[in-house]
């Protein structure tokens, strides 16, 4: 199956590479220019770096935040995340057009972000750790949709889900469990978007699974896993959007389960509508539902959940955000904390590891703040502030907060984002 995906992997990239190449030697039949070729028109260059502090008045123990695995640390400043970026966005009002990402970043975020196989050699010594975020080549065609159909190739972002790894895509510093503990991160292998019409858009993709790339230590079993789903553009009079995706494979570790790691399923889907209630206020409606075919037990592990976000745009530089959120995991599978630098990464890979779960729980969040963008000169131009205060408790379950001797937990948090 391995050897299939890899086959599919490389033959799309052939297959639209030398469509649009194609496309371009017809279009263009005129001698090359003698002078030297001038550097790719809308190559951009950016960065930023995303540092963070969460005060919390319990001062557990381990200095542990429980279900807050990416502000995980208590009373200490964490440096999220140092980014550079390279890319060439596509022009989807031409016919055929290319485009590529490459980012890669250094910083607490990247304990959790790894693609299995880069940069992810366990060293428990090392908090900030590198990561490549994204790899991969953009093609817009005129295929199958009205507004043809879109390729994405290599190592990208997973576009299942409402928050993002990039800071700046987010409301608030931290995130809510349905994004910690409910979706993937990264994938490797090629998706497309076929944009049927000015309403619907259709997503399909096949991939080595979630956060894992080729080769047996880039991946912890040898089966390829597949996206799908479909997003809803302009509805309501250009007010309402949907997107609603699957990811579904298997995720478990050949060492875990030597015989039946590539038979074993997890499903991973979301629905989150975006609605533009005014032009100040803005609504987003996160739903989300992962299951594992091997819990606890060796029967199913179900997980669910909903986050409700809200927005108020009160100026250019100022807008106040809250989200609610509830999340049920009801086979104890999905949840945990992870102490140690690598302990996700050992995790994943079915390694030893000092990850820790409280059983079957029912999670509540309420998180207030505000994303404030003062004006201020160079080099803090693109300067982003986000204070935020935080409950987190368990509905039904144990207590996992402070170190397993508490249900509910406070904390005020601050993120400062530099874009340069």
């Amino acid at each position: 199956m391995k050897t299939a995906l890899k086959t599919i992997f490389l033959s799309s990239a052939f297959a639209v590479a030398s469509s649009a190449a194609g496309y371009a030697q017809t279009a263009d039949q005129s001698p090359a220019p003698a002078a030297a070729t001038p550097a790719p028109q809308g190559l951009k260059l950016s960065g930023y770096i995303d540092g963070s502090i969460t005060a919390n008045p319990d001062s557990p123990s381990d200095r542990e935040n429980f279900g807050q695995p990416f502000t995980d640390r208590s009373n200490r400043p964490i440096l999220n995340q140092i980014s550079l970026a390279a890319e060439k966005d596509i022009d989807s009002s031409k016919d055929y057009d290319f485009g590529f990402r490459v980012q890669g970043i250094y910083g607490s975020d990247a304990r959790l972000t790894h693609f299995l196989g880069m940069f992810d050699q366990p060293n428990s010594k090392l908090r900030n750790q590198f990561d490549v975020l994204e790899g991969d080549v953009s093609v817009h065609t005129p295929w199958l949709g009205a507004g043809g159909t879109d390729f994405k190739v290599g190592m990208y972002p997973t576009p299942v889900g409402y928050e993002v790894m990039d800071p700046n895509g987010n409301p608030f510093a931290s995130h809510s469990y349905i994004y910690a503990f409910g979706l993937p991160l990264k994938h490797t292998g090629v998706y497309a978007t076929t944009h049927v019409n000015a309403t619907w858009d259709v997503y399909y993709g096949v991939d080595t699974g979630a956060n894992t790339t080729f080769a047996s230590v880039g991946d912890e079993n040898g089966a390829a896993s597949y996206l799908f789903g479909f997003g809803l553009n302009g509805l309501m009079g250009g007010k309402v959007s949907v997107l609603a995706l699957s990811h579904i494979g298997p995720e478990d570790s050949r060492i875990t389960y030597p015989t039946q790691a590539d038979s074993i399923f997890r499903y991973y889907n979301d629905v989150y509508v975006t609605t533009k209630v005014t032009d100040a206020l803005t609504l987003v409606s996160d739903f989300n539902w992962a299951r594992e075919d091997n819990g606890p037990g060796v029967s199913p592990a179900n997980a669910y959940g909903f986050a409700q976000y809200a927005s108020y745009s009160m100026s250019d530089t100022l807008a106040a955000n809250a989200r609610a959120e509830i999340y049920r995991d009801a086979e104890g599978f999905f949840v945990a904390k992870f102490p140690g630098n690598d302990d996700f990464v050992l995790l994943e890979k079915g390694l030893p590891n000092g990850s820790v779960g409280y059983g079957p729980a029912t999670y509540g969040e309420l998180t207030l703040g505000v994303t404030w963008k003062p004006a201020v000169f160079a080099p803090l131009a693109g300067l982003t502030i986000r204070p935020e205060l935080r409950y987190d408790g368990t509905l039904s379950g144990g207590k996992p907060y402070d170190n397993g001797t508490k249900s509910s937990q406070f904390t005020a948090a601050v993120d400062a984002i530099v874009k340069f």
